[in-house]
């Protein structure tokens, strides 16, 4: 959408909401936020005060939440309504601002003569539940990235998908965009969180209770009915932070004894026939996750790396543009990485990159160091000992000479070498030679602990 179509898509809801339409100020509002710009950004350009311009923005906001049945706000002004036009577009029973309004929760039809066009007069059942999804704020360059979870789920009929990397690639942005693009493409939709896990039996009873079923005495019973709604309906079921279920100290991807239930859930989705989904979010890839043959089993694996992109520094601070993307390279485009470093240029070099560059160190800060003490912590004793091997090495090396360097058992090197490219710690170069390296920012922090 254009900026223009955007302002008269507005003005003709507001309109039809009010009987105004947008006036000079809340048309410079609406522009000014479609083009990222700040409050204050807005204020100077019509000399007008911020505050002034905050409380015209807000009263807007209010104004089309009421009508969209969503809580519009600056921060997702933008992405909602990329997303009510493309889903508009894709689907001629959705009118935006006439006969029908879109909304997060459920389709609101002002006129009860057109219910037959609702687009779920198919579906018995409609329940979304985002209550744990987080809100985007930006959204940056993943558009290949959404055609493969596009293709992989509406095309191929994956059940069963993973969205796996480490901490800071955008595994739950990428997740959420394509919720927000496709939301009403499904019956259910609903997202959970396993950031503080529970057992299966609670999850899938949960499950049933959103879909406004009544959760029978045995988790067998309760996945019968799960499965029946999987099958009648198209649901989608996202579970973010994955890892959490994993035993610490243990190879990647092994359950705790209370959630083992899971990788049979896991096995099931894949295995059951039914015309649903799963999204699976997580830092370390695990077993039912890996497929050799994509033709024999639905699953499908989306492995996130850094994101090198100038975009992602923007209205952080930052100076010296120009050294923006030497800075993005040297902390592996990673978000919360980029997020903490930018914060220690701003208090200690006033936002200066060039000056902060100039140290030619790859600095850690006191957040990484707390994030990557606990990442070595969940590590098994065989894979500490190969990262602290991997660490004295700058360059890839053979599999071969980092062994020669390791007291381990070769069942127990090649476990762990595995383990650690399944928590995305280590890479596999294909060259002449496979090479192994430890990433860079992590392999600085083992230095860094070592000294110490």
């Amino acid at each position: 959408m254009t900026v223009d179509e955007v302002v008269k898509f507005v003005d003709k809801m507001v309109f039809e909401k009010t009987g105004k339409h947008l006036d000079d100020i809340q048309t410079a509002v609406v522009e000014g936020t479609w083009k990222r710009q700040t409050y204050d950004s807005i204020a100077r350009e019509y000399n007008l005060s911020s505050s002034h311009v905050g409380d015209v923005g807000s009263e807007l906001w209010q104004i089309l939440s009421e009508i969209l049945h969503e809580d519009i706000k600056k921060t997702n002004f933008r992405s909602t309504f990329e997303r009510l036009n493309i889903e508009s577009s894709q689907n001629p029973n959705i009118c935006i601002g006439n006969n029908y309004y879109y909304s997060s929760q459920t389709l609101n039809q002002p006129n009860k003569e057109n219910d037959k066009s609702n687009i779920n007069t198919e579906s018995k059942l409609s329940a979304y539940d985002l209550i744990f999804a987080p809100e985007i704020i930006n959204f940056y360059q993943r558009e290949t990235e959404l055609e493969k979870l596009f293709g992989w789920i509406f095309n191929q009929n994956n059940r069963l998908t993973s969205v796996s990397g480490l901490y800071g690639t955008g595994k739950t942005t990428l997740v959420k965009r394509f919720v927000d693009l496709n939301l009403h493409k499904f019956a259910v939709v609903i997202w959970r969180s396993l950031k503080y896990p529970q057992p299966l039996e609670l999850l899938v009873t949960d499950l049933l209770n959103v879909c406004q079923q009544q959760p029978q005495a045995t988790l067998d019973k309760q996945l019968k009915q799960l499965f029946d709604i999987l099958t009648e309906q198209k649901c989608l079921i996202i579970l973010d932070d994955l890892q959490n279920i994993f035993i610490t100290g243990k190879f990647a991807g092994q359950y705790k004894v209370a959630y083992q239930d899971y990788q049979n859930f896991f096995t099931m989705i894949t295995e059951v026939k039914h015309q649903s989904h799963v999204i699976v979010i997580s830092q370390e890839q695990c077993s039912e996750m890996e497929c050799l043959d994509d033709e024999l089993y639905p699953i499908k694996s989306l492995e996130l790396s850094g994101l090198y992109d100038v975009d992602i520094l923007q209205n952080r601070g930052l100076k010296n543009e120009d050294h923006w993307l030497q800075l993005i390279d040297l902390y592996a485009g990673n978000f919360i990485d980029l997020k903490s470093v930018s914060i220690l240029i701003n208090k200690n070099y006033d936002g200066q990159v060039a000056d902060f560059l100039a140290e030619n160190t790859l600095q850690i800060t006191n957040q990484m160091q707390s994030r990557f003490g606990e990442v070595f912590n969940h590590l098994s004793t065989p894979e500490k000992e190969i990262v602290l091997h991997l660490s004295k090495f700058d360059i890839p090396i053979t599999r071969d000479y980092l062994k020669e360097g390791l007291n381990l058992s070769v069942v127990d090197f090649n476990n762990g070498l595995q383990s650690l490219q399944q928590r995305y710690l280590v890479t596999k170069i294909k060259n002449e030679k496979i090479l192994f390296q430890l990433s860079s920012v992590f392999r600085e922090y083992m230095r860094k602990s070592c000294q110490d």
